[in-house]
């Protein structure tokens, strides 16, 4: 757990005999000024807030937290007023001139706000005190004005924000390479073992359903029970091979083949081969597709494997008469195809499993399906994500670079 600094323990401090020795002491104002202190202390330790938009997030809670306070306090005529700076100083400090005076604004319209809270019928704002509110707005607007020259001037805050924001998408993306690493070994190694097992499985099963065949060819015909029981053996035998079947195809080294080719017809094909399925399904599939998406280079039949894969799971997930939804779209040079059910969802302790081979959800599943098609995906340079809530669906997204990052 991070030790707070000495900083950190004045603020803390400054706060507390805020809270104690202020000219209002309710337990309310007490809780937004330690929730607005510890925002200010967990802000510069928080990846997110580094960003630009974090820094926005940030400082709409302070300005929240602040106008509570004020409401609790006396409203225009307040003595905590000055508590608005918080949120235009943090802006001054990282949004540069057209954030701070976006934060400015608000602060001084949240302030003259509370005059609305007035029963003007019952009430008037005596003369002499129009200078003070003027006043008040007023040092509000060189606040933020002062803060945003401290930090123009001080190059070093800048670049240390800069560098912070960096430094938290590195870390992120280290992360996501780091767990795609780690899945790409267990991969290769489960994929040896797979195939081993189903090499070496091959020849007894072909020896035993061989013998099957032959056994009921010399039955007699009135051995009804021996005719059945061989039977079930060769069905037991097919379906067991078709297992093996689909061990060797996770296994074998999968070559890809990319062309210049447009993404929509792949994604057709994919319906299509759905769409006869035996038995069908009772799920109606709808398009999205993004008109400005641009052809690019990938492998066309590997990814209308992935995205029927894809499709399979998302129909055998969803409840009769239900719908799924296959959308597309350019996003920060990449193609994203996602696939959207409405079904029984995946369990979150799940959800970081569900790429690795023989992870299912389903009774009779081998689970190689999601692992055959992670695979696909990162032979592309691509990532595969999903979203799920248990009994509201899930949403799986493919993101493609739709320009080539050199040789596979």
């Amino acid at each position: 757990m991070r030790r707070f600094g000495k900083h950190e323990i004045i603020l803390l401090v400054l706060f507390a005999l805020l809270a104690a020795g202020g000219p209002v002491r309710r337990p309310a104002v007490a809780a937004l000024l330690a929730a607005l202190a510890l925002l200010q202390i967990l802000e510069p330790s928080v990846a997110f807030f580094a960003r630009a938009g974090g820094s926005v997030v940030a400082n709409l809670l302070k300005l929240g937290l602040g106008y509570a306070v004020l409401g609790l306090t006396g409203g225009i005529n307040s003595s905590y007023y000055w508590i608005l700076v918080a949120p235009v100083i943090s802006a001054g400090m990282v949004l540069g001139v057209r954030g701070t005076a976006i934060f400015t604004g608000l602060a001084c319209g949240a302030y003259l706000s509370t005059l609305l809270w007035i029963d003007w019928e019952r009430y008037v704002l005596p003369a002499d005190q129009v200078p003070e509110i003027l006043l008040r707005v007023v040092f509000l607007a060189i606040v933020g004005f002062l803060a945003e020259r401290l930090a123009e001037v001080n190059p070093a805050a800048r670049r240390a924000q800069a560098v912070a924001a960096e430094l938290a998408e590195a870390n992120r993306s280290l992360q996501e390479a780091e767990a795609a690493v780690r899945r790409s070994e267990r991969l290769a190694a489960l994929g040896q073992l797979s195939a081993g097992l189903a090499h070496e499985l091959r020849n007894p099963l072909g020896t035993i359903r061989a013998s099957a065949e032959m056994l009921a060819r010399q039955l007699p015909a009135d051995n009804a029970v021996a005719a059945e029981l061989a039977g079930f053996i060769a069905a037991e035998v097919d379906r067991t091979n078709h297992l093996v079947t689909r061990f060797l195809e996770f296994a074998r080294p999968l070559e890809l083949k990319p062309v210049r080719a447009e993404l929509a017809p792949v994604i057709e094909r994919a319906i299509a081969q759905l769409e006869r399925h035996s038995p069908p399904f009772d799920v109606a599939v709808y398009r999205n597709y993004a008109p400005d998406l641009p052809p690019f280079e990938f492998d066309p039949e590997l990814m209308e494997r992935v995205v029927y894969n894809l499709l399979l799971n998302a129909a055998q997930a969803s409840p009769p008469g239900s719908a799924i939804t296959v959308k597309t779209r350019p996003l920060a040079g990449n193609a994203e195809i996602a696939v959207i059910d409405r079904g029984e969802g995946i369990p979150p302790e799940r959800q970081e499993t569900i790429f690795n081979p023989f992870v299912t959800t389903k009774p009779d599943g081998v689970g190689l399906g999601l692992a055959i098609v992670s695979k696909i995906v990162d032979l592309h340079g691509g990532t595969i994500t999903v979203e799920s809530e248990p009994g509201k669906g899930s949403v799986f997204r493919v993101y493609l670079p739709t320009s080539r990052r050199g040789a596979p």
